[in-house]
């Protein structure tokens, strides 16, 4: 692939003697514009412009919190919430610094890794790769299939039934597809879904918590936030004999993880976060309009005048992440784990069994149908509104990999960004048919969580790079925020060695 301006022509953007630091490994150099004005949210007015912080959350919710999560509790105990909180205040960290690169420049921050040497096409490939084994199992399709079933039938599906439960994903993950041909702006579409979506699990899972989580559950909860397990009356952060490879996979998805955080850029590009607004976002098939979607990026003087208009949206980021982000990541950890540990027996493997009915069998059993139901129900919405949302940012980051990289590609689809988006969506549609059959979904999402761990070692540190290399002086990170993602690398990197020695 060999980067163009919009003519097709190969650009070589320089200065005297060299290109631009920026183009050295083959992509345009950042256009000079004026930073756009933020907005200036009061009351709830704010709910509709934060919004990249929600779908990245509705994300979350659905892997590490309603299933992952519950694995790791009820088989070692409320003692491992500890990882949660960690990776929870790093993932906020890391979610930020991508919006910064968004922010000041209007690219994803996969264009901005483009950038570094030795050339784009390498990362484009390296990146697209991650993504692909971490979200290109439609695991979450699967698992919702389970609850479905439950649901359904009022059993929760074994073995015997796995045909059934295939039919059921596969049905699953082609509604998925069918709702991203619809809307205006497909970002709008997924953030007014997730506002539902966490609105309605976390409301739904504090009422029934508060109705039949014991006092004793919720001082076990309190106290696993720094590593203290009650019972036993001492600190205990890792419980003896743990599943590394269940453990590093919780702690990937404590949160949103990996190449899921990584969207968050490109939902707050499409949002129209800082020059977010000039470059443009992807419409959607039915119901968009075709619209200039820019390539690569911008870059703006820090004058005065620039600094306050900066500093009103980094006031949008700090809202967005730790308002929405953070908050509703803790709550949708802690609330669904004192649920899971208060029906469930301790000790128990649920990985074996339909993972997303295991809770709301339980809670039939000893509760009543109606709560059963209800968590069903849950379990349903959360699992098909976390596939959806993963496949679109799959496709969406795809899709932007090869916009950037490509001139070809984009005199191929005749610079309407559509053409290429729902190219992608359909062969990742095919793709996530065939991979439904592979293994079980638990199976797919630990695979997948795993390499979001190392993801994170990555990306951490090219993110550090690229924001401290690429932005003007003035919009650079502090010293401590550059500290955090060196310590996230590090925190990620120690499950991923761990697990791997385990497997070894």
């Amino acid at each position: 692939m060999k980067e163009a301006t919009g003519k097709g022509t190969a650009t070589k953007e320089s200065t005297a003697t060299s290109p631009r630091k920026e183009a050295r490994s083959g992509l345009r150099a950042f256009q000079k514009a004026s930073l756009p004005s933020p907005p200036r949210p009061r009351g709830l007015s704010w709910i509709g412009v934060v919004g990249p912080g929600v779908i990245v959350l509705g994300a979350s919710i659905g892997s590490g919190e309603f299933l992952l999560g519950p694995a790791a509790f009820v088989q070692y105990g409320l003692v491992l919430l500890w990882v949660t909180l960690v990776a929870a205040f790093l993932q906020t960290v890391f979610n930020m610094e991508l919006m910064r690169w968004t922010i000041a420049t209007g690219e994803p921050v996969v264009t901005g890794f483009m950038r570094t040497r030795p050339w784009s096409q390498l990362w484009a490939g390296f990146y697209a790769l991650l993504y692909f084994l971490q979200v290109g199992w439609p695991g979450w399709a699967g698992a919702a299939a389970g609850a479905i079933y439950f649901l359904v039938v009022r059993e929760v599906a074994g073995p015997e039934q796995a045909n059934v439960t295939y039919w059921i994903g596969v049905g699953t993950f082609a509604l998925c597809i069918v709702i991203l041909l619809f809307g205006k702006r497909i970002e709008r579409t997924l953030e007014i879904l997730n506002w539902v979506l966490v609105a309605a699990i976390i409301g739904g899972s504090l009422a029934l918590a508060l109705a039949f989580v014991s006092p004793e559950t919720w001082v076990a909860a309190g106290a696993g936030l720094v590593g203290y397990d009650p019972a036993a009356q001492s600190f205990r952060f890792i419980p003896e004999g743990v599943d590394w490879f269940l453990i590093g996979a919780f702690a990937a998805y404590s949160g949103a993880g990996g190449v899921i955080n990584l969207t968050l850029s490109n939902w707050a590009r499409d949002k129209g976060y800082g020059m977010g607004k000039r470059a443009g976002f992807i419409p959607a098939a039915v119901g968009g309009e075709r619209t200039r979607l820019t390539p690569t990026g911008y870059i703006f003087k820090p004058t005065h005048a620039s600094m306050q208009r900066w500093r009103g949206w980094w006031r949008i980021v700090r809202a967005d992440q730790w308002g929405v982000y953070f908050v509703g990541a803790m709550l949708g950890m802690v609330l669904p784990a004192v649920l899971y540990v208060t029906f469930l027996e301790s000790g128990t493997d649920i990985r074996d069994i339909s993972i997303a009915a295991a809770l709301a069998n339980a809670m039939a059993t000893q509760a009543g149908a109606i709560f059963g139901g209800t968590i069903a129900l849950m379990a349903v919405w959360v699992l098909f509104k976390t596939q959806l949302d993963i496949v679109e940012g799959m496709t969406r980051a795809i899709t932007d990999i090869l916009w950037t990289g490509s001139a070809r590609v984009r005199r191929w689809v005749r610079d309407d960004v559509r053409f290429l988006y729902y190219a992608v969506l359909g062969a990742l549609a095919v793709w996530g048919v065939i991979a439904l059959g592979f293994a079980t979904p638990i199976f797919l999402l630990q695979l997948g969580a795993n390499t979001a761990g190392f993801v994170f070692v990555v990306s951490s540190l090219h993110l550090l790079y690229i924001n401290t290399r690429f932005l003007p002086k003035e919009v650079r990170p502090p010293m401590w925020r550059r500290v955090a993602l060196v310590a996230m690398s590090v925190f990620y990197g120690a499950f991923v060695v761990l697990w791997l020695r385990a497997m070894i």
